[in-house]
């Protein structure tokens, strides 16, 4: 009797969390912005590149890819780093900049190589980036070209205050750069999937019945 009350205790506890689970208050939305690193970008030409973001939002960073009868020679690769203002400005990352990801492999068979970066205030994780709104940070890499030129590549990321960023559950009509903007992910806070809980709830429900009718009268 006691082991099937705790069945019940723990089933009811589940269930509670993936009711809540779809509160508005307990998801963030998440805007998805996708940079296509390469020269023949036009975006880079200027040497202004940005994009404007707020906490939770994506970088997506899509490498070139090539088909396989494009020689080697041909394709491009580049090492992006996160530097400081210093070295955005002069497309230096020897001063006070670090690796961020390698785009190294053109001829990826499954397809282009992508690197994410989610602008969280906190991580976990020891290779990830804790970033701070009304601030900004810098994307480079560079590159020696055919003609002996130096290539540069660079972005501005702006973090948004987080008084500009309020957002509202299936209201996106802020104004984006459609080219960038990807798509908005929503991310549900707790255990529960955001687009499972009621699934689960009838899951839970029919078995808390089942439960309840094998305790003693």
């Amino acid at each position: 009797v006691m082991l099937q009350m705790e069945m019940v205790l723990f089933v009811c506890l589940v269930l509670l969390m993936c009711v809540f689970s779809q509160e508005p208050s307990s998801k963030v939305v998440a805007d998805r912005y996708a940079v296509f690193w390469n020269r023949t970008n036009a975006k880079f030409h200027r040497g202004d590149y940005h994009i404007d973001v707020c906490i939770n939002d994506y970088l997506d960073v899509y490498c070139p890819h090539y088909e396989d009868t494009v020689l080697e020679e041909r394709t491009e690769r580049y090492v992006l780093y996160m530097v400081n203002y210093d070295g955005y400005s002069t497309c230096d990352h020897t001063a006070k900049g670090f690796k961020r990801w390698e785009c190294n492999r053109p001829h990826s068979p499954n397809g282009p190589l992508k690197f994410s970066e989610k602008f969280q205030l906190f991580t976990p994780f020891s290779l990830g980036f804790e970033f701070r709104p009304g601030r900004e940070y810098y994307y480079i890499s560079s590159t020696i070209a055919e003609n002996g030129r130096k290539t540069c590549l660079k972005l501005k990321v702006f973090v948004r205050p987080s008084n500009s960023c309020v957002k509202t559950i299936g209201v996106h009509d802020r104004v984006f750069d459609v080219n960038d903007k990807v798509d908005n992910t929503l991310e549900p806070r707790d255990i529960c999937d955001a687009h499972l809980p009621l699934l689960l709830q009838d899951f839970l429900s029919a078995h808390l019945l089942a439960l309840l009718s094998c305790l003693p009268v």
